[in-house]
């Protein structure tokens, strides 16, 4: 049974018929699924589909894309959920570079009080990194992370830069993406990270794997993202399920 251990359940594409998507989740193959937030208004929905349903677990942050918007009031709306017993992490924070959706100053300003705010909470973080690697790297350093721990989600940096993630004792998390033709780089760091370290995920309703690329995602299909993840590797199916699975809860301190 899997782990999708980054998605967006809460989003509108799943407005008619996220009932029906979250009471099939077990027979997808999927145990647990960390809902991660990108902004107050979808923290607050992560937390209380978390409260509905026992397979699922919410992280709760604001997405550079909503940097501009932040606020030291928002900032205590996340402290007070952080102490809820199904919110497992800070995220997702970071920066992204490729759309500058907000100002880069702002972007860096947040990211860093988030990353205390972890720290205060004594919950890892869910970093978001978009053409910003150089500066997301030196905000995660200068913070400590390897003090509250975290993961790299949806990661599209380098075999060097995964070399320092795993150095600061992250984690690794690998989605959609890797199961593209295109996937150059993916493979060769989904060889090199220890199996300790490796995460699989969805990042529904986006980057949908192969064979439903284009389509609208959901967490049933990280069975397709832990079939390539055992090709790439030289293991089974159940092998991935069980190692990532098992890796997620020790992030996210599940017991279960």
């Amino acid at each position: 049974m899997f782990f999708d251990s980054h998605a967006h359940l809460d989003d509108k594409r799943f407005d008619s018929d996220r009932d029906a998507l979250i009471a099939q989740i077990h027979e997808n193959g999927v145990d647990f699924v960390m809902n991660v937030g990108a902004d107050i208004d979808s923290s607050t929905r992560a937390v209380t589909l978390a409260e509905q349903h026992d397979c699922i677990y919410a992280a709760v942050g604001v997405h550079p894309h909503d940097a501009d918007s932040m606020t030291e009031d928002k900032l205590d709306m996340l402290r007070k959920w952080a102490s809820h017993k199904k919110v497992k992490a800070i995220g997702e924070i970071g920066l992204d570079f490729y759309y500058d959706n907000s100002d880069r100053r702002a972007q860096r300003y947040w990211f860093e009080r988030q990353m205390e705010l972890a720290h205060e909470v004594g919950l890892p973080v869910i970093i978001h990194d978009r053409d910003a690697h150089e500066d997301c790297m030196a905000i995660l350093k200068q913070k400590r992370v390897d003090m509250c721990g975290g993961v790299m989600h949806c990661y599209s940096g380098s075999a060097e830069m995964a070399k320092q993630v795993l150095k600061l004792g992250m984690y690794i998390s690998v989605a959609g993406p890797v199961t593209f033709k295109n996937a150059a780089k993916l493979p060769e760091i989904v060889r090199m990270v220890p199996a300790e370290r490796l995460l699989i995920e969805t990042d529904c309703p986006y980057l949908s794997p192969e064979p439903h690329r284009g389509e609208r995602n959901h967490s049933g299909h990280v069975r397709y993202v832990a079939q390539k993840v055992a090709e790439i590797r030289g293991m089974t199916v159940e092998e991935v399920a069980e190692m990532t699975k098992r890796n997620a809860m020790t992030l996210f301190n599940i017991q279960a």
